[in-house]
């Protein structure tokens, strides 16, 4: 871990974000998890594929 992260960690403890931002930032981590289980359970159907199966 570089310095880099240790200035950010300094400068979000003193101004931590909006409870919006956080809600935003859940709410968004939460849509990337519901995408993947419905694709990790097969229910994601094939016309959304980026490579669609091959058609025997």
């Amino acid at each position: 871990m570089g310095p880099n992260w240790y200035i950010r960690m300094y400068q979000w403890a003193r101004n931590p974000p909006s409870p919006e931002k956080v809600k935003l930032v859940l709410l968004v981590v939460l849509a990337c998890f519901a995408l993947w289980g419905v694709e990790l359970l097969g229910l994601w159907p094939d016309w959304l594929a980026v490579n669609p199966p091959a058609k025997p």
